[in-house]
């Protein structure tokens, strides 16, 4: 679907808010503030808004409405796993102050890793397209698997690839500062910090094979897929400070998330037969996760009462 010009515009773009954001903006660790936070997401929202309007000017609106519903889903898997962000950083006591340059880095680890899924995945659903179908079952058994695991406890102790990690290399565990590397002795030793940010991508890399499935089950055109997928990436370190720091908690989000989950995986299976416009998809998509989202905050105003 898209020419040269529009991929150099979205990489152009991209490399241009993660060089203001860290080279910048924040080149000293510092804790966001609520205000802050909230300008950042309303950037990042406001600039996957503007790409949007290109995709839609250039393209059409059918394929703006695919971008659209890859974002919010995209965005909504990814804020259900700030969560779990927040138990880490919880169990390693890494200050506030310090998690920002964590995840930056671990955003851009996410780009990269999701790259190369989207990447890997279209060529397998170009040269076999039944595989489109495999998907839409396993999203279906990944929507029944969310709402059986609502209480799941994570424990990143029990991480495999941070024993593993911690087997292999020298960390200064007495190590407080932001830095992932330090030199002692003349030698390189790895920081807490820096095992917080491999069991973040690890974890992330657990994700993605739950994501990426779901938007390709929204479209299969690589640019729709990618784009839209880095674009909700990238706004989450601001929206994990803005979460975190109100101590919003969505309860029900689960609930919506499996639901859309399973609506997308029966598309796939039933679209030789029944096809279901994009503007309805989308409708079902926001639809769902607005009123999760709302049944959330409501729940959470009548426990203040």
């Amino acid at each position: 679907m898209s020419g040269p010009i529009a991929w150099v515009i979205f990489s152009v773009l991209v490399v241009a808010a993660l060089a203001l954001d860290l080279g910048v903006l924040n080149r000293k660790a510092h804790e966001p503030s609520l205000r802050e936070a909230s300008l950042w997401v309303t950037m990042w929202v406001t600039l996957a808004a503007l790409f949007n309007g290109y995709v839609i000017y250039v393209y059409g609106l059918s394929k703006g409405l695919e971008f659209t519903q890859g974002y919010l889903l995209e965005l909504a898997l990814s804020t259900d796993n700030l969560f779990v962000f927040l138990i880490i950083f919880s169990y390693f006591s890494v200050p506030r102050a310090f998690q920002h340059r964590i995840l930056f880095w671990g955003i851009v680890g996410a780009v990269l890793t999701r790259g190369f899924f989207i990447g890997v995945g279209a060529a397998m659903i170009q040269r076999f397209h039944w595989i489109l179908y495999v998907l839409g079952v396993f999203l279906i058994y990944l929507a029944i698997k969310l709402l059986l695991h609502q209480d799941e406890k994570i424990d990143p102790g029990k991480n495999p690839v941070l024993r593993l990690f911690r087997r292999l290399v020298r960390v200064a565990e007495d190590e407080s500062g932001a830095h992932f590397v330090v030199r002692r002795d003349g030698k390189l030793w790895a920081t807490p910090s820096l095992a917080v940010l491999i069991v973040i991508e690890t974890v992330d890399v657990t994700f993605a094979v739950d994501s990426i499935p779901a938007i390709f089950g929204v479209t299969t055109d690589v640019f729709i897929v990618l784009t839209s997928n880095v674009f909700a990436i990238l706004g989450l370190r601001s929206l994990f400070f803005l979460i975190s720091g109100l101590a919003l908690k969505l309860v029900y989000l689960n609930y919506g998330i499996s639901l859309v989950l399973a609506f997308i995986g029966v598309k796939i299976v039933i679209q030789p037969w029944v096809h279901i416009p994009v503007a309805l998809s989308l409708a079902v998509v926001f639809g769902t996760l607005a009123l999760a989202a709302l049944a959330s905050l409501l729940v959470r105003q009548q426990q203040k009462v």
